[in-house]
């Protein structure tokens, strides 16, 4: 059994099935996890989600910003373009049920190798250790099976920007979510910078897996989504980048957790 996490499909299915294919994937064997963004923008949105409801029992995957969005789309029976063939599917209730159900940090131990991945959408804040960062995906996860209607409500801006223990409510739910799945840049007090800047610099703009690395011990590791301008590099070899900006017309890529090694294919 192999276990392969891969990048942001968001809805390129046919580069999926090719990827798949490349890593001769086998559903009764191995583990596919999607690191967040399984839809919107792509053309086949529909059918990568068709693809996850049929291999249930090797699939797992992570919740994205666009697979929020697209769960706020169903509860508030919102239209949108790319994402009509989801939103009036005869389906939906199924797909709605499954993402509501996805966290947003899962924890995959390999044990041959004894080494440990974690995988979230953005990444994982300096801010948080590991047990904390799992207790909050979970609130989030609780929170959309209490009253989900009202929380995707309630998810959207930038503020509070930097994680305090003692936030509440629906600051402290959106205030995780942004963390899981919108980060990229931070300040060295951990504030989440989620506006775009031209005036980037090291010292103001800091990548969030500069400050993250030294929270890892030898064989640990995260693995994320979200940032396809650094087209899956880091230069760090414990902090994995796997979006390669499928959708934009470059590459969708996965990694295979056991050896840690690297399967792309191009946008066709």
């Amino acid at each position: 059994m192999a276990h392969y996490v891969i990048g942001d499909v968001q809805g390129c299915y046919q580069e999926l099935m090719k990827l798949l294919s490349k890593i001769k994937f086998k559903p009764e064997e191995d583990k596919i996890i999607f690191a967040g963004d399984l839809v919107n923008r792509g053309k086949e949105s529909l059918e990568v989600l068709e693809f996850c409801m049929q291999n249930k029992k090797s699939v797992k995957a992570v919740l994205g910003n666009h697979d929020f969005y697209l769960l706020y789309l169903i509860e508030h029976k919102k239209k949108h373009k790319s994402l009509k063939k989801i939103l009036e599917s005869k389906n939906i209730k199924k797909y709605q049920t499954w993402l509501k159900k996805l966290p947003l940090f899962l924890e995959i131990k390999i044990k041959d190798t004894k080494e440990i991945f974690w995988i979230s959408h953005a990444g994982i804040p300096y801010l948080w250790d590991m047990r904390l960062a799992k207790r909050l995906s979970k609130e989030v996860q609780l929170g959309l099976k209490e009253d989900s209607f009202t929380l995707l409500a309630n998810i959207w801006g930038d503020t509070p920007r930097k994680w305090d223990s003692s936030l509440t409510g629906y600051k402290r739910l959106r205030t995780i979510i942004n963390y899981f799945t919108r980060m990229r840049f931070l300040r060295k007090d951990g504030s989440l910078i989620l506006e775009s800047s031209k005036d980037k610099t090291e010292k103001t703009h800091i990548p969030w897996f500069k400050q993250t690395v030294n929270n890892l011990k030898e064989g640990e590791h995260v693995v994320f989504g979200h940032w396809a301008a650094l087209e899956g590099k880091t230069k760090l070899h414990n902090i994995i980048g796997l979006d390669t900006g499928c959708v934009w017309g470059n590459k969708l890529t996965a990694i295979r957790l056991e050896d840690k090694k690297i399967f792309q294919v191009r946008k066709i």
